[in-house]
């Protein structure tokens, strides 16, 4: 992607990639969020939307822990991005994620990928229609895979990601969305955790 672009990040302050996909994309994840939210006071306070409840919780938990774990875990792993190393334009020197940096070396906070998690983290929406509309299981979960993927490849394109750290979000986010699924629906009703491996298993193939 360096070398497409001309061996600098051409597109590191682009509109699209910049305003667009990483500012506006974040902004209408938070917004989506929120909106859940909204929804889930909304169905408190309406006995006929009770059983929206706790799908609407799961959604709000997961995708929040999603976010949060990836973004917390940046701040702990002390990587570089692409653009900060010397092969890529930067000024530093590659160290990988067990690799002894000098202490001098200002702190990296590049891995996982923050921005793809505000797409990735919406995979629990294959969970939220799962305890809600089955039938529209794979619409969500193509919706999280969907946005995470325009999110991680602008990010990508600007430099500020390899592709293995989409690759662990998009891995964290998985697994919290079915360790939060899991929990809840044993929590309602332990069979439906055994009623729920046939799909899972079909969802991993």
């Amino acid at each position: 992607l360096y070398a497409w672009q001309g061996g600098h990040w051409s597109l590191q302050n682009a509109f699209l990639t910049e305003h667009v996909i990483h500012r506006f994309g974040r902004d209408a994840s938070t917004a989506a969020w929120i909106g859940v939210f909204a929804l889930w006071l909304f169905a408190r306070g309406r006995p006929a939307l009770a059983h929206w409840r706790r799908p609407l919780a799961y959604l709000l938990l997961s995708t929040l822990i999603a976010i949060v774990l990836a973004s917390g875990l940046k701040s702990l792993t002390n990587m570089d991005c692409p653009w900060d190393l010397s092969r890529y334009g930067g000024d530093r020197a590659f160290f990988g994620l067990f690799d002894a940096r000098p202490a001098a070396l200002a702190r990296g906070v590049c891995f996982p990928a923050g921005h793809a998690s505000a797409g990735y983290a919406w995979v629990a929406l294959y969970f939220f229609f799962l305890m809600l509309r089955p039938r529209l299981r794979w619409a969500g979960l193509a919706t999280g895979l969907g946005t995470g993927l325009l999110f991680g490849f602008a990010q990508q394109l600007r430099g500020a990601h390899f592709l293995s750290h989409d690759v662990w979000t998009l891995a964290i986010s998985w697994f919290v969305a079915l360790a939060l699924y899991l929990a809840m629906a044993r929590r309602e009703a332990p069979m439906a955790v055994r009623d729920a491996l046939p799909l899972l298993g079909g969802a991993a193939r």
